[in-house]
């Protein structure tokens, strides 16, 4: 097939009507499949079952520096718990501090206290007259609510192939003393599965901000969440570079095994130099005596080491991998060529980003329900649900069976390549 843009307005008519009477055979189907969010399916919740198993009534609930983990107190988390998500986090386990069960709470409860107490003895963000935020898009919908909700201005900065635009974040973050702050998933980005070059993350290392409360909001969500055994993206691990570059203190890592055992019970942690970690523990003291440590020991006893961990992930990958390419297979076949849209195949994390022709994504969108395909909202992976051109949607294959996915593919590929003709017939 020719890029639709070298068809006639005929070959378009013909095709248009061709696509029309196999949508709405599709729609007889009376489908209902969703592909709207990055959940994990029933069977990758059930490799984590035997986590249940782990602690009993009979089980030794003392920790190996001698912690009762039914009792009050290890403000900072158990040592053990310690040592794991630091190895998740590629940092000593000194420069960790454990948390609740979800990052997504910890990066919350952290703007809060950026708003009300300033950072490391700042003024509070909540007296300044302007506080910015730099995005990286598409981003994740949810950290934007987060600024958001906050009433931080938020300002786009492009996604590259080598993740976002430093020569826009470097002047932005060098002039503007109101930039607070940068929102990254830097490896397996969401959405679009991209992975910061060694460049990028040392010229994060090496920022010089006018504002001396200046923090990358570093969000490791997907640190060992590949697809393939042999084909792994790897970046280098930003708290040395900070450390190696003079700016220690630039960035907070976030992480948590929300996608490694149960999302929403997991455990979750921050890494940060010295004077960050005093920070939050100046805080957090007031909020908690500690969090669950009886959820840490079950996942230090349940994965045993970071070995346990990745060997943990490669089921996860066994599941998660023909998802992805059910996807992939029906994009490369039905779109390649046709010059309609783009994406990228990602060798990890959770989503496939898909580009269409500029101000159709929310039609692709709206005429995919029609024929029972929720996906998520186009303009979701943009601060304020705003993506001006209109074109990037997150498809998400993670909770679908590969059968379905590759019904909700095709229902996909042909409302991109219907709305697609919509619109150059409009021109």
């Amino acid at each position: 097939m020719k890029p639709y843009n070298e068809l006639s307005t005929e070959e378009l008519l013909a095709l248009q009507s061709e696509l029309e009477k196999k949508f709405e055979e599709i729609k007889a189907k009376d489908l209902h499949l969703d592909m709207s969010r990055g959940k994990p399916a029933t069977a990758q919740l059930n490799l984590s079952n035997g986590m249940m198993d782990v602690l009993t009534s009979d089980s030794d609930l003392i920790g190996e520096e001698g912690v009762d983990c039914r009792n009050y107190g290890v403000l900072d988390g158990i040592s053990e718990a310690k040592q794991l998500l630091a190895d998740m986090s590629e940092v000593t386990k000194d420069k960790v501090i454990i948390y609740g069960n979800s990052s997504l709470n910890v990066m919350f409860d952290t703007v809060s206290r950026c708003m009300t107490h300033g950072v490391c003895g700042h003024t509070p963000w909540s007296k300044l007259d302007k506080v910015k935020f730099l995005c990286p898009v598409p981003g994740y919908d949810r950290h934007f609510a987060i600024t958001e909700y906050f009433g931080i201005e938020m300002i786009n900065i492009p996604m590259l192939e080598t993740g976002p635009d430093m020569d826009m974040v470097e002047k932005l973050v060098a002039e503007d003393d109101a930039v607070k702050g940068i929102w990254c998933v830097p490896k397996y980005s969401n959405p679009q599965g991209i992975s910061y070059s060694d460049d990028t993350v040392r010229r994060f290392a090496a920022l010089k901000p006018a504002a001396k409360d200046f923090r990358i909001f570093w969000d490791n969500a997907y640190s060992i969440h590949h697809l393939y055994d042999n084909d792994q993206d790897v970046i280098l691990e930003l708290l040395e570079e900070c450390e190696k570059s003079g700016n220690p203190d630039i960035v907070y890592k976030f992480i948590s095994t929300s996608k490694v055992s149960f999302p929403g019970s997991g455990v979750a942690a921050v890494a940060a130099s010295e004077n960050n970690l005093k920070d939050f523990k100046k805080h957090m003291k007031f909020q908690t005596i500690g969090h669950d440590k009886l959820n840490q020991l079950r996942h230090v006893r349940f994965f045993k080491d970071m070995d346990g961990m990745h060997a943990h992930m490669r089921k996860h990958a066994d599941i998660l991998r023909p998802k992805f390419e059910a996807v992939l297979e029906v994009l490369d076949r039905e779109l390649t060529g046709l010059e309609i849209g783009s994406w990228i195949a990602p060798k990890g994390g959770y989503f496939i980003s898909f580009e269409a022709l500029e101000g159709c994504a929310k039609a692709i969108v709206t005429k995919a329900a029609e024929a029972g395909l929720v996906m998520t909202g186009a303009g979701a992976t943009y601060p304020y649900g705003k993506d001006t051109k209109d074109s990037n949607i997150r498809i998400a294959p993670s909770y679908p069976t590969p059968e379905e996915l590759a019904v909700a593919a095709d229902i996909f590929v042909t409302s991109v390549k219907l709305v697609s003709i919509a619109k150059m017939l409009n021109k």
